[in-house]
Protein backbone atom coordinates (compact mmCIF):
# COMPACT_ATOMS: atom_id res chain seq x y z
CA UNK A 1 0.00 0.00 0.00
CA UNK A 2 2.87 2.38 0.72
CA UNK A 3 4.07 2.04 -2.84
CA UNK A 4 0.58 2.69 -4.18
CA UNK A 5 0.25 5.85 -2.17
CA UNK A 6 3.57 7.34 -3.24
CA UNK A 7 3.07 9.78 -6.11
CA UNK A 8 4.39 8.87 -9.51
CA UNK A 9 6.73 11.33 -11.18
CA UNK A 10 4.81 13.83 -13.29
CA UNK A 11 1.45 12.58 -12.05
CA UNK A 12 0.35 12.11 -15.66
CA UNK A 13 -0.31 15.82 -16.22
CA UNK A 14 1.66 18.73 -17.68
CA UNK A 15 2.99 21.77 -15.75
CA UNK A 16 0.38 23.92 -17.52
CA UNK A 17 -2.38 21.65 -16.22
CA UNK A 18 -0.87 21.84 -12.73
CA UNK A 19 -0.97 25.64 -13.02
CA UNK A 20 -4.63 25.56 -14.09
CA UNK A 21 -5.51 23.27 -11.17
CA UNK A 22 -3.69 25.44 -8.60
CA UNK A 23 -5.11 28.66 -10.07
CA UNK A 24 -8.63 27.27 -9.82
CA UNK A 25 -7.94 26.24 -6.22
CA UNK A 26 -6.68 29.72 -5.35
CA UNK A 27 -9.77 31.38 -6.81
CA UNK A 28 -12.18 29.04 -4.99
CA UNK A 29 -10.25 29.43 -1.73
CA UNK A 30 -10.42 33.21 -2.06
CA UNK A 31 -14.16 33.09 -2.74
CA UNK A 32 -14.81 30.95 0.34
CA UNK A 33 -12.39 32.53 2.82
CA UNK A 34 -12.64 36.26 1.97
CA UNK A 35 -16.09 36.70 3.64
CA UNK A 36 -14.67 35.28 6.88
CA UNK A 37 -11.93 37.88 6.96
CA UNK A 38 -14.23 40.75 5.97
CA UNK A 39 -16.46 39.87 8.93
CA UNK A 40 -13.45 39.49 11.25
CA UNK A 41 -12.07 42.90 10.32
CA UNK A 42 -15.47 44.56 10.71
CA UNK A 43 -15.81 43.03 14.19
CA UNK A 44 -12.31 44.19 15.11
CA UNK A 45 -13.01 47.70 13.81
CA UNK A 46 -16.15 47.87 15.92
CA UNK A 47 -14.44 46.77 19.13
CA UNK A 48 -11.34 48.92 18.69
CA UNK A 49 -11.88 51.94 16.42
CA UNK A 50 -9.37 52.18 13.62
CA UNK A 51 -8.12 55.64 14.57
CA UNK A 52 -7.31 54.59 18.15
CA UNK A 53 -5.16 51.54 17.65
CA UNK A 54 -2.57 52.59 15.10
CA UNK A 55 0.53 54.70 15.11
CA UNK A 56 0.32 58.36 14.06
CA UNK A 57 -3.49 58.51 14.42
CA UNK A 58 -3.69 62.05 13.09
CA UNK A 59 -1.87 61.44 9.83
CA UNK A 60 -1.07 57.98 8.45
CA UNK A 61 -2.26 54.51 9.38
CA UNK A 62 -2.12 50.96 8.15
CA UNK A 63 -3.79 47.66 8.90
CA UNK A 64 -3.21 44.06 7.90
CA UNK A 65 -5.71 41.99 5.96
CA UNK A 66 -5.19 38.26 5.43
CA UNK A 67 -7.49 35.98 3.49
CA UNK A 68 -5.90 32.61 4.26
CA UNK A 69 -3.74 32.62 1.14
CA UNK A 70 -1.76 35.85 1.51
CA UNK A 71 -1.35 38.94 3.66
CA UNK A 72 -2.25 42.36 2.31
CA UNK A 73 -1.14 45.62 3.89
CA UNK A 74 -3.60 48.52 3.58
CA UNK A 75 -2.16 52.00 4.11
CA UNK A 76 -4.26 55.14 4.71
CA UNK A 77 -3.20 58.74 4.29
CA UNK A 78 -4.69 61.27 6.72
CA UNK A 79 -7.43 58.86 7.62
CA UNK A 80 -8.46 58.54 3.97
CA UNK A 81 -7.79 56.01 1.28
CA UNK A 82 -8.94 53.01 3.32
CA UNK A 83 -11.44 50.76 1.65
CA UNK A 84 -15.07 51.62 2.37
CA UNK A 85 -15.89 48.08 3.49
CA UNK A 86 -13.49 48.47 6.41
CA UNK A 87 -14.91 51.78 7.64
CA UNK A 88 -18.58 50.92 7.08
CA UNK A 89 -20.60 51.46 10.28
CA UNK A 90 -22.55 48.79 12.05
CA UNK A 91 -23.06 47.15 15.41
CA UNK A 92 -22.62 43.38 15.49
CA UNK A 93 -23.05 41.06 18.45
CA UNK A 94 -21.08 38.22 16.91
CA UNK A 95 -19.89 36.52 13.75
CA UNK A 96 -23.27 35.16 12.66
CA UNK A 97 -24.96 38.48 13.44
CA UNK A 98 -22.33 40.26 11.33
CA UNK A 99 -22.95 37.94 8.38
CA UNK A 100 -26.71 38.52 8.56
CA UNK A 101 -26.57 42.32 8.99
CA UNK A 102 -23.90 42.91 6.33
CA UNK A 103 -25.89 40.82 3.87
CA UNK A 104 -29.20 42.49 4.76
CA UNK A 105 -28.13 46.15 4.83
CA UNK A 106 -25.12 46.28 2.50
CA UNK A 107 -25.82 43.48 0.07
CA UNK A 108 -24.23 40.07 -0.21
CA UNK A 109 -21.48 41.43 -2.48
CA UNK A 110 -20.05 43.32 0.52
CA UNK A 111 -18.85 40.01 1.94
CA UNK A 112 -16.39 39.78 -0.97
CA UNK A 113 -15.18 43.38 -0.76
CA UNK A 114 -11.58 42.34 -0.11
CA UNK A 115 -11.44 40.01 -3.11
CA UNK A 116 -9.65 42.10 -5.80
CA UNK A 117 -6.24 42.37 -4.08
CA UNK A 118 -6.48 38.68 -3.28
CA UNK A 119 -6.96 37.66 -6.89
CA UNK A 120 -4.24 40.01 -8.14
CA UNK A 121 -1.55 38.76 -5.74
CA UNK A 122 -2.60 35.40 -4.32
CA UNK A 123 -3.52 33.58 -7.53
CA UNK A 124 -0.13 33.97 -9.29
CA UNK A 125 1.70 33.31 -6.00
CA UNK A 126 -0.29 30.12 -5.44
CA UNK A 127 0.22 28.95 -9.01
CA UNK A 128 3.99 29.38 -8.69
CA UNK A 129 4.04 27.73 -5.27
CA UNK A 130 1.97 24.60 -5.95
CA UNK A 131 3.37 23.95 -9.41
CA UNK A 132 6.95 24.32 -8.15
CA UNK A 133 6.22 21.98 -5.24
CA UNK A 134 4.88 19.22 -7.47
CA UNK A 135 7.76 19.56 -9.91
CA UNK A 136 10.37 19.50 -7.12
CA UNK A 137 8.70 16.59 -5.33
CA UNK A 138 8.59 14.49 -8.48
CA UNK A 139 12.18 15.42 -9.38
CA UNK A 140 13.47 14.46 -5.93
CA UNK A 141 11.44 11.26 -6.01
CA UNK A 142 13.03 10.35 -9.37
CA UNK A 143 16.54 11.09 -8.12
CA UNK A 144 16.13 9.15 -4.87
CA UNK A 145 14.45 6.22 -6.60
CA UNK A 146 12.11 5.41 -3.73
CA UNK A 147 9.55 7.36 -1.73
CA UNK A 148 11.02 9.18 1.26
CA UNK A 149 8.84 11.03 3.78
CA UNK A 150 11.34 13.90 3.88
CA UNK A 151 10.93 14.66 0.18
CA UNK A 152 7.71 16.69 0.78
CA UNK A 153 9.42 18.59 3.60
CA UNK A 154 12.34 19.65 1.39
CA UNK A 155 10.22 20.29 -1.69
CA UNK A 156 7.72 22.35 0.32
CA UNK A 157 10.44 24.52 1.84
CA UNK A 158 12.17 25.16 -1.50
CA UNK A 159 8.90 25.84 -3.34
CA UNK A 160 7.79 28.40 -0.76
CA UNK A 161 11.20 30.04 -0.75
CA UNK A 162 10.98 30.49 -4.51
CA UNK A 163 7.40 31.80 -4.45
CA UNK A 164 8.15 34.31 -1.67
CA UNK A 165 11.26 35.53 -3.52
CA UNK A 166 9.32 36.11 -6.74
CA UNK A 167 6.28 37.78 -5.13
CA UNK A 168 8.09 39.94 -2.53
CA UNK A 169 8.97 42.82 -4.93
CA UNK A 170 5.38 42.84 -6.25
CA UNK A 171 4.02 43.12 -2.70
CA UNK A 172 6.36 46.05 -1.99
CA UNK A 173 5.31 47.78 -5.22
CA UNK A 174 1.62 47.28 -4.38
CA UNK A 175 2.17 48.77 -0.91
CA UNK A 176 3.83 51.82 -2.45
CA UNK A 177 0.92 52.28 -4.85
CA UNK A 178 -1.56 52.15 -1.98
CA UNK A 179 0.37 54.33 0.45
CA UNK A 180 1.53 57.12 -1.86
CA UNK A 181 -1.18 56.95 -4.57
CA UNK A 182 1.42 57.03 -7.34
CA UNK A 183 0.79 56.75 -11.05
CA UNK A 184 2.60 53.92 -12.84
CA UNK A 185 5.05 56.45 -14.30
CA UNK A 186 5.76 57.92 -10.85
CA UNK A 187 6.09 54.41 -9.46
CA UNK A 188 8.71 53.56 -12.08
CA UNK A 189 10.70 56.68 -11.13
CA UNK A 190 10.34 55.83 -7.42
CA UNK A 191 11.62 52.28 -7.95
CA UNK A 192 14.56 53.46 -10.03
CA UNK A 193 15.47 55.97 -7.33
CA UNK A 194 15.27 53.30 -4.60
CA UNK A 195 17.40 50.89 -6.61
CA UNK A 196 19.97 53.59 -7.38
CA UNK A 197 20.17 54.56 -3.70
CA UNK A 198 19.99 51.18 -1.93
CA UNK A 199 20.58 48.63 -4.68
CA UNK A 200 18.32 45.93 -6.11
CA UNK A 201 18.00 44.24 -2.72
CA UNK A 202 15.82 47.15 -1.57
CA UNK A 203 12.98 45.58 -3.61
CA UNK A 204 13.03 42.60 -1.22
CA UNK A 205 12.45 44.51 2.03
CA UNK A 206 10.47 42.34 4.43
CA UNK A 207 11.64 39.17 2.66
CA UNK A 208 13.42 37.79 5.75
CA UNK A 209 10.44 37.70 8.17
CA UNK A 210 8.22 36.32 5.41
CA UNK A 211 10.65 33.48 4.76
CA UNK A 212 11.00 32.73 8.48
CA UNK A 213 7.26 32.20 8.75
CA UNK A 214 6.24 30.79 5.36
CA UNK A 215 9.10 28.37 4.66
CA UNK A 216 8.76 26.40 7.95
CA UNK A 217 4.98 26.48 7.54
CA UNK A 218 5.25 25.07 4.01
CA UNK A 219 7.74 22.37 5.01
CA UNK A 220 5.59 21.24 7.96
CA UNK A 221 2.39 21.47 5.95
CA UNK A 222 3.49 19.24 3.07
CA UNK A 223 5.29 16.80 5.37
CA UNK A 224 2.17 16.35 7.51
CA UNK A 225 -0.18 16.41 4.52
CA UNK A 226 1.50 13.48 2.80
CA UNK A 227 1.64 11.50 6.07
CA UNK A 228 -1.99 12.19 7.04
CA UNK A 229 -3.27 11.50 3.52
CA UNK A 230 -1.42 8.17 3.36
CA UNK A 231 -2.69 7.18 6.82
CA UNK A 232 -6.33 8.08 6.01
CA UNK A 233 -6.17 6.12 2.76
CA UNK A 234 -4.84 3.09 4.60
CA UNK A 235 -7.60 3.35 7.20
CA UNK A 236 -10.27 3.52 4.48
CA UNK A 237 -8.57 0.86 2.29
CA UNK A 238 -8.24 3.31 -0.60
CA UNK A 239 -5.66 3.12 -3.39
CA UNK A 240 -5.83 6.89 -3.93
CA UNK A 241 -6.96 9.97 -2.06
CA UNK A 242 -10.56 11.06 -2.54
CA UNK A 243 -11.78 14.67 -2.32
CA UNK A 244 -12.83 14.09 1.32
CA UNK A 245 -9.45 12.59 2.25
CA UNK A 246 -7.58 15.51 0.66
CA UNK A 247 -9.87 18.00 2.40
CA UNK A 248 -9.39 16.43 5.83
CA UNK A 249 -5.62 16.03 5.32
CA UNK A 250 -5.28 19.67 4.29
CA UNK A 251 -7.24 20.91 7.30
CA UNK A 252 -5.28 18.80 9.78
CA UNK A 253 -1.83 19.55 8.35
CA UNK A 254 -2.67 23.25 7.97
CA UNK A 255 -3.75 23.47 11.61
CA UNK A 256 -0.58 21.78 12.88
CA UNK A 257 1.68 23.99 10.76
CA UNK A 258 -0.24 27.14 11.73
CA UNK A 259 0.14 26.45 15.46
CA UNK A 260 3.84 25.57 15.29
CA UNK A 261 4.76 28.63 13.21
CA UNK A 262 2.49 31.12 15.04
CA UNK A 263 5.37 33.03 16.74
CA UNK A 264 6.86 33.77 13.32
CA UNK A 265 3.43 34.92 12.13
CA UNK A 266 3.20 37.39 15.04
CA UNK A 267 6.64 38.79 14.16
CA UNK A 268 5.72 38.91 10.46
CA UNK A 269 2.66 41.01 11.27
CA UNK A 270 4.75 43.43 13.33
CA UNK A 271 7.26 43.79 10.51
CA UNK A 272 4.55 44.39 7.91
CA UNK A 273 3.03 47.12 10.03
CA UNK A 274 6.51 48.67 10.36
CA UNK A 275 6.84 48.50 6.58
CA UNK A 276 3.53 50.29 6.11
CA UNK A 277 4.52 52.89 8.68
CA UNK A 278 7.78 53.55 6.86
CA UNK A 279 5.86 54.02 3.61
CA UNK A 280 3.60 56.63 5.23
CA UNK A 281 6.34 58.35 7.25
CA UNK A 282 9.74 57.62 5.70
CA UNK A 283 11.40 60.30 7.85
CA UNK A 284 9.86 59.37 11.17
CA UNK A 285 10.06 55.61 10.71
CA UNK A 286 12.79 53.99 12.76
CA UNK A 287 15.03 51.25 11.46
CA UNK A 288 13.15 47.90 11.67
CA UNK A 289 14.27 45.57 14.41
CA UNK A 290 15.62 42.13 13.60
CA UNK A 291 13.28 39.18 13.88
CA UNK A 292 15.07 37.86 16.96
CA UNK A 293 14.94 41.26 18.73
CA UNK A 294 11.25 41.60 17.90
CA UNK A 295 10.54 38.18 19.41
CA UNK A 296 12.46 39.15 22.55
CA UNK A 297 10.56 42.42 22.79
CA UNK A 298 7.17 40.72 22.38
CA UNK A 299 8.09 38.11 24.99
CA UNK A 300 9.28 40.81 27.42
CA UNK A 301 6.11 42.87 26.99
CA UNK A 302 3.47 40.12 26.82
CA UNK A 303 5.21 36.95 27.95
CA UNK A 304 5.39 33.73 25.99
CA UNK A 305 1.64 33.96 25.33
CA UNK A 306 2.30 37.10 23.32
CA UNK A 307 4.17 35.03 20.73
CA UNK A 308 1.00 32.95 20.26
CA UNK A 309 -1.42 35.88 20.00
CA UNK A 310 -4.24 35.37 17.51
CA UNK A 311 -4.17 31.58 17.91
CA UNK A 312 -7.87 30.96 17.21
CA UNK A 313 -8.31 33.46 14.32
CA UNK A 314 -5.26 32.02 12.56
CA UNK A 315 -6.38 28.41 12.96
CA UNK A 316 -9.99 29.19 11.99
CA UNK A 317 -8.75 30.89 8.82
CA UNK A 318 -5.82 28.68 7.84
CA UNK A 319 -7.53 25.29 8.33
CA UNK A 320 -10.40 25.82 5.85
CA UNK A 321 -8.14 27.72 3.45
CA UNK A 322 -5.65 24.83 3.34
CA UNK A 323 -8.44 22.25 3.11
CA UNK A 324 -10.24 23.99 0.23
CA UNK A 325 -7.03 24.78 -1.63
CA UNK A 326 -5.46 21.32 -1.53
CA UNK A 327 -8.68 19.36 -2.15
CA UNK A 328 -9.54 21.55 -5.16
CA UNK A 329 -5.97 21.25 -6.44
CA UNK A 330 -5.95 17.46 -6.12
CA UNK A 331 -9.39 17.25 -7.74
CA UNK A 332 -8.12 19.36 -10.65
CA UNK A 333 -5.05 17.18 -11.08
CA UNK A 334 -7.16 14.01 -11.06
CA UNK A 335 -9.48 15.57 -13.65
CA UNK A 336 -6.61 16.38 -16.01
CA UNK A 337 -5.00 13.00 -15.40
CA UNK A 338 -8.18 11.15 -16.44
CA UNK A 339 -8.59 13.52 -19.39
CA UNK A 340 -5.06 12.77 -20.60
CA UNK A 341 -5.58 9.03 -20.19
CA UNK A 342 -8.80 9.17 -22.24
CA UNK A 343 -7.03 11.12 -24.98
CA UNK A 344 -4.21 8.56 -25.05
CA UNK A 345 -6.71 5.69 -25.33
CA UNK A 346 -8.52 7.41 -28.18
CA UNK A 347 -5.19 7.91 -29.93
CA UNK A 348 -4.37 4.17 -29.88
Amino acid sequence: MAEKMSPSPGGGITPLQQMLASGTGAILTSLFVTPLDVVKIRLQAQRTPFSKVLLFPASGKCFLYCNGLMDHLYVCQNGNGCTAWYKAPGHFTGTLDAFVKITRYEGIRSLWSGLPPTLVMAVPATVIYFTTYDQLRDYLHTRVGSWNHYIPLLAGALARLGAVTVISPLELIRTKLQSQQLSYRELRVCIRSAVAQDGWLSLWRGWGPTVLRDVPFSALYWFNYELVRTWLCRQAWLDGATFTVSFASGAISGTVAAVLTLPFDVVKTQRQIELGDSEVHPVKASKPSSTWLLMQRIRAESGTRGLFAGFMPRVIKVAPACAIMISTYEFGKNFFQKLNQEQQLRGL
